[in-house]
Parts: structure tokens; sequence; C-alpha cells
């Protein structure tokens, strides 16, 4: 029985908790968290390693004045309910519920909306500076974790927060991993500094002897304290982040609530950009998890006994064909390379990496890195394939353009979770890549209508001399049409059924959609052609102007936002060749769509089949 938690029933309410009855409550609080997310899934690993530190904060910081900000996001469930929104985990990630992300709107403790990595620190220096301009007083501080920092805009906000003569907390959540193990030089110096015995030895030993003294052993004690930064100095190898400027406090024991609070007051008093090393472990108080931390990062609902998942074993999705196919190609082609920003297993990569691992390379969470580096791997003659899921290509659009593109270079872009991804929300929905790669000169774009035209797409595309994107959704692969597997010919549709009147003209998961929809129609007594579009770009224009000869109206389908989409290209040739033919665009409205159910959020967007019938129904007369 949760008889601590009862008692958080708003933002604060913690501090009326007897000190001694902390840890108490953050075992309640994981066993609330292991409850919930058991039934509706959801990040769990990350969140259980955070309990005691996010106790800790709450204890220092007054909700909403001061400003929490928590990198990513996904580890702030225990903020959420010591901010009273304990109610919301039944609805948690559900359409209409509450969101698995700090957000604004759902709450004032909520002070930045956050999704994506590495972001926390510049979030927040910009906090500090607009407290400051404006004369208030508040406390800012950002929580980024081991694996986002990693990142190079987190390095890019340290130098500039290094400059600071007023008050910034950062707290360095340490696990040892992001969502995969961390890889790279930060992770090897933090490393380090967790094992730096020499100088943890060193203090304590002093403290133990110093406090022995009678009288003026407590006021000796409190100078070596005030002196430990130079003890750092010459004990501590690098000192990376005191040579930038920033004042360095720890590694202290992340679940040790007594311990950060003394050392969160104490980064309080520190009148400049002041970082505290916190040094938890993901999963903590969840056997599974601490065991499989990658697999209780974003958990299916599983047996809270067990750690099982409560699903059956689901079919192989798009993920896995990549997967296959690239471990296959990778015996056949000695200069393919894969390349990912931390996300081996999320990717599909992680066999790959086992059969070939002089050939896979992880950059951490460094997307525009990673698409440069890809770019030099090309130049350099060897065929990269960079995996990564298409809301956080967006973080690499300028790489796109400036080091790919405008070479030319054979890079292919694997677009894992293209289209509405569900339970993530805004942040992770792959609704804009069509739009932002189709703008892109020299880029080629595909999207597979099934399992199999993704495998054959993977291997055209790494034979392909330059730039080349294909785009694949989340989960189950469809298996349907097996019996339509032209062979993939450069900028060339797929007609599947060729009729008169009415064309379905669909891009990727929406060919799907279009075979629903031609038997709704059917059962109506309306015939039509159905087009799967297989190149977004270029456009099949010799195929559209087939169309145009004896269709009226051309239906185009795509899980992509209208604005730059498919549907306006096809417009736009339609309008520059005067062709005499309707176009009617289904797309995902040019807003971002919150969190749910894939099947929800389809039919709210009037993108699902039922919902396309009825508007064509009211178009369209044969």
């Amino acid at each position: 029985m949760n008889i601590l938690l009862e008692r958080i029933e708003k933002a604060n309410d913690i501090k009326q908790i007897e000190r001694e009855d902390l840890p108490a409550l953050a075992q309640e609080i994981r066993d609330f968290l292991i409850e919930k997310i058991s039934k509706s899934g959801g990040h769990l690993a990350s969140n259980l390693g955070v309990v005691e530190l996010t106790i800790a904060l709450h204890l220092l910081l007054d909700f909403p004045e001061d400003k929490l900000i928590w990198d990513v996001g996904h580890q702030s469930y225990t903020h959420k309910i010591l901010t009273g929104r304990k109610n919301g985990f039944d609805q948690l990630r559900k359409y209409g519920g509450m969101s698995g992300f700090p957000k604004r709107k759902e709450s004032d403790c909520d002070a930045f909306d956050t999704g994506h990595s590495s972001t926390s620190i510049s979030a927040g220096l910009g906090y500090v500076e607009a407290r400051d301009l404006l004369g208030e007083s508040y406390t800012v501080v950002s929580v980024i974790g081991d694996g986002a920092l990693t990142g190079g805009m987190a390095y890019e906000a340290l130098n500039n927060a290094s400059q600071l003569k007023t008050n910034f907390i950062i707290v360095l959540n340490d696990n040892n991993m992001s969502i995969s193990e961390n890889v790279g030089g930060i992770s090897a110096y933090l490393s380090n500094i967790r094992t730096a015995d020499s100088y943890t030895d060193l203090k304590q030993g002093l403290e133990n002897t110093l406090n022995k003294i009678p009288v003026y052993g407590d006021k000796l004690v409190r100078g070596l304290r005030n002196t430990k930064q130079g003890l750092k100095q010459i004990l501590v190898p690098g000192m990376f982040f005191e040579e930038m400027g920033i004042t360095y406090l720890g590694p202290v024991d992340g679940h040790n609530i007594g311990q950060m609070v003394r050392v969160l007051r104490d980064a309080k008093r520190v009148n400049g950009a002041v970082l505290v090393h916190v040094v938890t472990k993901k999963g903590k108080g969840f056997g599974p998890a601490e065991r499989m931390p990658s697999r209780f990062h974003g958990a299916e609902p599983f047996d809270p006994e067990t750690g099982l998942p409560c699903a059956r074993k689901k079919k192989a999705s798009y993920t896995d064909v990549f997967s296959t196919v690239m471990c296959k190609m990778g015996a056949r082609e000695p200069k393919l390379v894969a390349v990912t920003a931390a996300m081996p297993d999320g990717t599909g990569l992680k066999r790959f990496r086992n059969m070939y691992r002089d050939r896979f390379f992880d950059v951490g969470i460094a997307e525009g890195h990673a698409v440069t580096f890809a770019a030099g791997l090309a130049a350099g003659g060897m065929k990269p394939v960079v995996a990564v899921y298409s809301s956080f290509l967006q973080r690499a659009y300028d790489q796109l353009i400036h080091d790919v593109c405008i070479q030319g270079l054979p890079v292919v872009f694997a677009i894992d979770r293209a289209g509405l991804v569900g339970s993530d929300g805004e942040t992770h929905q792959g609704i804009f890549d069509l739009s932002y790669l189709s703008s892109i000169p020299n880029m080629c774009v595909m999207a597979p209508k099934n399992k199999w035209e993704l495998a054959d797409m993977l291997k055209y595309a790494i034979a392909y001399e330059g730039p080349i994107a294909l785009r694949y959704p989340r989960g189950e692969a469809y298996d349907g049409l097996a019996e339509f597997r032209a062979p993939v010919v450069y900028g060339k549709s797929e007609v599947l059924y060729d009729e008169y009147g009415l064309a379905l003209v669909a891009a990727g998961s929406m060919v799907k959609t279009a075979i629903e929809v031609r038997e709704l129609l059917k059962n109506v007594g309306y015939s039509c052609t159905v087009v799967n579009a297989r190149f977004i770009k270029p456009l099949d224009e010799e195929l559209l102007d087939d169309l145009a000869k004896d269709h009226t109206l051309v239906v185009t389908m795509e899980e992509n936002v209208k604005s730059g989409g498919f549907g306006e290209r096809v417009l736009e040739y339609y309008n520059e060749t005067g062709a005499e033919v309707q176009v009617m665009q289904v797309a995902l409205p040019d807003d971002y769509i919150e969190h749910g159910n894939v099947d929800v959020l389809k039919q709210e967007a009037c993108i699902d089949a039922q919902s396309v019938f009825k508007q064509i129904v009211v178009r369209y007369r044969p």
C-alpha cells in the first residue's frame, strides 16, 4: 500500500515527508512505476534510475517557480508523480492522456518540452539569461544523461555556460547508458572519474581522521571541503569541466538522497555554472530492468513478476527485415559499412555489428556528425548506410544538404519510424521526412509497400551511385500484395490495379490503406486504379501523364504532412503541365500530432481507409 505516496497530491508536498521516510517513499514510487508501466508500457529503466535524484531535486526546488529541465524527458515520470499527476498514469501515452515526456501545456511544473537529446543545457542557459535580464531569482536546473552528453549541442551549450557569473546547475545523470551502451571518449572519461579512488579515498580518509580531533576537527573538515576542487585538479585525470570554467561537484551516489541534497545545496551557492556528477543505475530496483536496461528502455506491457512481455510474439517488423538484408549484403559487399547514432538495437544494426564489427560505427547521440562522417566514408570509397529514426534525422538537415547532396555522395539513409509512431508523441512522429528530403537536390527518396519491397529497395539503394533515402514505418511489416514484386527501376511506380476514372496513388505504408479503400469503393460500384508510387522523388512523370488521360480524379495518399509532401509535388506537376485532372491530397495536417495509438491517430487525421473512402464518395461521381 502506497501510504506515503498518497500524501503527494500536488507540487512541493514532498517537503512535508519526514527525512527518514524518504527511502520508503522512493520504494513506493518504484513499485508504482513498475505496476503502471507493466500495464501501459513506457520508459521504465530510465525512470527507475532517477527516483532518488528526482526526490532530491524536489526537496531543493520550489515548483513551479524554479525550473527543472529534463534532457530527452523520458525519465520524468517521478517528477510527474511528485507534481500531483500520479492519477494520470492510467492513461499514460494514450490518446488524450498524459504524455510520457514533459509538456508545458500539461503542467506549470514542466519548464520545457523535450523529447530529443542534448538540448537541456541550451534551454536552461536561456532560462538563466532571461531570469537575470528580468531581475528574477528562481533556480534553474538542467538534468542531462551521460548518453546525451555525447551530442555536440551539449558542448556548445557548456562552452557558452562557462562564461556565466550567476548560478546555473547542471546535473549529469551518469548511468553508463543511453539507450544502448555508451561509446566514445566521454564515456571513457566519466568511467575514469567514477573510478578515481585516489581522490575519493584520500578525501574520505582525511575527513575521518580530522573528525577525531577535538574542538577543531569540524572546522578542519569544512576547510577540506572548501579546498576539494584543488585536490581534484591534482588527483582526478583531466578535470575537463573545471578546465572549461564550470565548477565540478561529485561524483555523488545518485541513490543516496541525503548526499545529493547536500551537494545540490552547495551547487546552489555557486555564482556560475556548476555541474553535479550523479552516478545512478539504470533500472534500479527491478531485477530484469537492471540486467537488461536496453530492453526496458521503451517497454511494452510485461509481467511485473518476471519481466517477460505479455503480448504474443509479433510478426517480423520492418526493422527486422532491414536487419536481415543488411547482414546478407554485408557478406556480398565488402565496402558496405553501417552507421548509427547510439541506436544499434532500435535501428536493427546489432546483428550487423556482431557479424562485421570493423564495418560498424556507433558515433553516439550525434546525428549531424553521423551524416558528415558517412559522407567522408563515401568519399573515401566505402558504401555507408546510415540507419536512423525519421524524427532524429531532422537534426542533421544541414549536413544532408551541405556534406552529402551537394557532392552527390552515395550515402544510403535507412529511415526507420517514418510516419506516425504512436505513444511517444509530437517529438517522435516521423511525419516530415518526405517534405524535407524531397526539397534537397540530388536526393532520391523511396518508400516500400511491404516487407519484400523493403528488401528489394535496400538492395537497390546499396547499388545506387548517389544520395538515396529509404523510409519505412515502425512495427510489423505488411506481408500482403506478395504477388506484386516488379523489379525496382529508378523513378518508376508500380501499377497494382489498372482501371479508369479514379486513381489512388499511394506512397509506402499508405498502399495497404489504398487497397482497403479500393475494396470499399468496389462495394458501392466504383472502380479505381491503384498505384504504388515507390519513388517520392523523382516523380514518375510518365505514369502521371498516362493517368491524366483516362482519370478525372487522382487521389494521392501519404503518411506525411501535406506541406511539401508527395501530394503537393503531384499537384504542382499537374498544374505545370496543364493536365485536366483533379487532385485530392490525403495527408496528415500541417500540425504536430500528439501521442496515442496509431490507428486512433489515423482516424483523427482522416487518413484511415473509412475516412478516405468517405472523402472520395463526397467528391467523385463516376
